[in-house]
């Protein structure tokens, strides 16, 4: 997408833990968002049931709660036509949203049908460092955190940090640019320069990584090398904070 988008999606997901294989979904929250008028259009967020959650003491969710009767089909849908109407999706740590939500879509909206801006890894938020938490971002925005990890209070606190931007076309395009996955080359002394540039470590690849633009990798003041995409790579095994 050349073009600044004009609506957006903003996701969060709660989960019962880290890996879409073996764990399930247990809420979603969206929010659609028009960019020319900085206001929220829209907002739903319903659970969905699972039999455990191991994140109980991160989420708050009960198990028993979310297998309460509740018009579960219909929320997909209204889910799904907010979906159809957005030009992007937003999420705070989309590397770890995507997975939970490709899969409820249709086919003709996922992969590069819809871009994915990702306010964590994509964006460079003005005083803050690479890869900020949520909460410190909704801080540095004048926004008060007054609860954490349920889907749509975060993507409320998302919704109110692009009402507040005054550069937010600027920082979607920045979102919007292709990514690539690269590893710092970095004697071990010099370590502390990767941690800086918002490179996180992966023990079992004993590399520092992170996924970047060509323009911010221009700008890194060291070298990187690639990671094939298409080799058994090591990814971060837990989600960035959110």
């Amino acid at each position: 997408m050349e073009s600044c988008p004009e609506l957006l999606l903003i996701v969060d997901t709660e989960t019962t833990g880290l890996d879409p294989a073996t764990d399930a979904l247990c809420e979603l929250g969206a929010v659609l968002f028009s960019v020319p008028h900085r206001a929220v259009i829209s907002q739903l967020s319903f659970l969905l049931p699972v039999l455990s959650n191991d994140a109980i003491a991160i989420n708050g969710i009960e198990p028993q709660l979310s297998q309460l009767p509740q018009p579960s089909s219909e929320l997909m849908a209204v889910f799904v036509a907010m979906a159809r109407q957005a030009d992007a999706f937003l999420a705070h740590n989309a590397a770890f949203d995507r997975p939970w939500i490709e899969p409820l879509l249709p086919a003709e909206l996922r992969g590069a049908a819809r871009p994915w801006i990702c306010t964590c890894e994509g964006i460079r938020w003005p005083g803050l460092k690479p890869n900020p938490s949520l909460q410190s971002l909704a801080l540095a925005n004048g926004i008060p955190v007054w609860a954490a990890h349920r889907a749509l209070t975060d993507c409320t606190y998302l919704a109110q940090v692009l009402e507040r931007d005054p550069e937010l076309e600027a920082h979607l395009k920045e979102g919007l640019q292709p990514r690539h996955l690269v590893a710092a080359q970095l004697p071990y002394e010099q370590r502390e320069l990767a941690r800086q540039a918002g490179f996180r470590w992966i023990p079992e690849a004993k590399q520092w990584q992170r996924r970047c633009s060509e323009s911010e990798i221009n700008a890194l003041s060291f070298p990187t090398i690639a990671i094939d995409p298409s080799a058994d790579r090591h990814e971060p095994s837990q989600p960035l904070p959110c």
